[in-house]
């Protein structure tokens, strides 16, 4: 397996780049560091086996048996035993592992302003010590947004102004428990000029989430709109 370049910001600080997967699950969150790449340039025909799952409504777990079972070419084979593969070094480490096959995240509808869903800039949060674990094998990779070009969304104004009014009450300490309830406080929009940059293919990524044991901010992420075929997905 070679180790590709990856395709960052210049200059940008928070990621360490690794080269192989025991570095990259010991590799700290310290000194501004909150994300984590290994790059991987996989084999096997990933896009095979999307087509071969067929149909998917939402976000479909897809087991060991399921995925052996589909009538694939070597090559399908080949890139099913990848996931598998990553699938169980993860579950070796004690981490908590899912494959998914995904065509639709749910979207909130009451917020048109101030969404909440994964499509929008976010941090995941933790009330413990935790990370997110990344790796989209076929699809629109995920999307990460610079700290240093991202404004906190309840921060501009106008939304702020429309939350309180559905709220219906005060700029208070209610209010903004309201906003830590509803996920509110965990949502970003670039700044003018900001550059948004590509999770890629095949890489393993370790992201720092918001939580009160962190030592660095957390890792600002998107997931892609899903663009014609579905997504292949390891999140743990």
């Amino acid at each position: 397996m070679n180790l590709p370049s990856v395709s960052l910001p210049a200059g940008y600080p928070r990621i360490r780049v690794v080269e192989t997967f025991d570095e990259w699950l010991a590799a700290p969150f310290s000194d501004g560091i909150n994300a984590v790449c290994w790059p991987r340039e996989l084999s096997g025909d990933f896009a095979e086996v999307v087509r071969q799952l067929g149909s998917i409504d939402g976000i479909a777990p897809l087991s060991a048996d399921r995925l052996r079972s589909l009538p694939l070419t070597a090559a399908g084979r080949e890139a099913v035993e990848v996931m598998l593969a990553d699938e169980a070094r993860l579950r070796a480490a004690g981490l908590a592992p899912e494959l998914n096959a995904i065509s639709a995240y749910p979207q909130d509808e009451e917020e048109p302003q101030a969404p909440t869903h994964v499509y929008s800039f976010h941090a995941d949060s933790a009330p413990i010590a935790a990370e997110t674990i990344l790796c989209t094998y076929a699809g629109a990779p995920s999307e990460g947004l610079r700290n240093d070009e991202a404004r906190w969304r309840i921060d501009d104004p106008e939304i702020r102004a429309d939350l309180l009014r559905r709220f219906g009450g005060a700029d208070d300490d209610d209010f903004r428990a309201h906003l830590a309830e509803t996920c509110q406080d965990l949502h970003y929009v670039p700044l003018a000029g900001a550059r948004p940059f590509s999770f890629g293919l095949g890489h393993l990524w370790r992201i720092a989430v918001q939580s009160p044991d962190c030592p660095v901010p957390p890792c600002i992420h998107r997931a892609p709109k899903e663009r014609g075929a579905g997504r292949l997905l390891l999140i743990a």
